[in-house]
């Protein structure tokens, strides 16, 4: 991997207003997305995790525009791609695609494969007739599908093969950043690892970057380098893979692996589960956006939002635990356990 960032992500934001009345004037809005910031480097997995709703796949989709942010910046390879106009826009897109959650209903059901794969080709101007049959022919052959499947109907597939044929389709322009949207949450788990390996086996061929964004924990781990936590529009917790699982700093992330079942039957892992419900993006509390679930509340964290900041080498956290207005860490959350038990 370079210094310099491949995706670098600052402050974004996506905000979808609320109408009310007769004349449908906005009375408020949905903060899918607040003030998020993260870089992603070249050749690496950063997989983004979090409970439904949180704003992983409005994020994804805001960092290729099918979704116009409502602030801040996505920088790709250096370019701010949020002041790119449609023409602009549309020759970056040759480098950064998207693999979408549900594979039947991202693919035309009145176009054959052969016609959906070739479509990004044409759009491109990467190759004329004959060359785009040939493309299509590697492509399918490359993620597992014979050439054949060109000339057959979306229908005519199982959930995994279509997934294999929406990887063609972004992997055909031969992309530098991949946007997977829960790529293998739709499909059965005997089919996931498949899927999972062959996204591996990809990306290390052609050298891909990925934003793996996902809502099992088990599928992030196995997949991703780095990973970062979203709650109610934010980022609370980033950090490489390994250090995160083995270590986790917010208490949000802490309750998430405690819910990972644990293979060996004789260990014994505690359970955290977390009390209430998550907050509405419309109307969130203030000051920290997870302090009326969390077990370890402190005064400060119902005024202030906490920033993410750097606890350990590259473990970032949001989390007033870990800031001096929240004293001694270790020492909170060890007299307030103290106090649960």
């Amino acid at each position: 991997m370079t210094d310099q960032p491949l995706l670098k992500v600052t402050n974004l934001k996506k905000y979808f207003p609320i109408k009310g009345g007769i004349l449908g004037r906005p009375v408020g809005e949905v903060k899918a997305v607040d003030d998020v910031s993260f870089d992603v480097f070249e050749g690496e997995v950063l997989g983004i995790v979090g409970e439904s709703g949180c704003g992983k796949s409005t994020t994804g989709k805001a960092l290729l525009r099918l979704i116009e942010p409502t602030a801040g910046g996505v920088h790709f390879q250096g370019k701010d791609i949020t002041t790119l106009g449609t023409d602009e826009m549309r020759k970056v897109r040759r480098d950064m695609q998207i693999i979408f959650q549900d594979p039947y209903a991202s693919l035309n059901p009145r176009h054959n494969i052969g016609k959906i794969l070739s479509e990004p080709l044409l759009v491109h101007g990467l190759a004329e007739k004959k060359e785009r049959t040939e493309k299509v022919h590697e492509i399918l052959r490359i993620v597992g599908l014979p050439p054949e499947a060109a000339d057959r109907y979306p229908h005519q597939f199982s959930g995994g093969q279509r997934q294999r044929i929406g990887i063609a389709r972004a992997l055909i322009v031969r992309p530098k950043l991949i946007i997977c949207d829960e790529p293998v949450s739709a499909l059965d788990v005997s089919i996931q690892s498949q899927i999972l390996n062959l996204m591996e086996d990809l990306q290390e061929e052609f050298g891909l970057t990925y934003v793996f964004i996902a809502h099992d924990l088990s599928v992030v781990k196995h997949i991703s380098d780095r990973i970062a936590v979203m709650y109610l529009g934010k980022i609370v917790e980033l950090a490489d893979r390994d250090d995160l699982y083995d270590r986790p700093l917010h208490p949000y992330t802490e309750s998430l692996m405690s819910a990972v079942p644990e293979p060996d039957p004789d260990v014994k892992k505690e359970r955290i589960v977390l009390e209430g419900d998550v907050p509405s993006p419309s109307d969130p509390p203030p000051g920290c956006p997870f302090h009326n679930r969390c077990p370890y509340v402190m005064d400060v964290c119902r005024e202030k939002v906490p920033a993410l900041e750097a606890v350990h080498v590259n473990h970032y956290a949001a989390c007033h635990l870990h800031t001096e207005e929240g004293g001694d860490a270790d020492a909170s959350i060890n007299h307030l356990k103290g106090e649960k038990a």
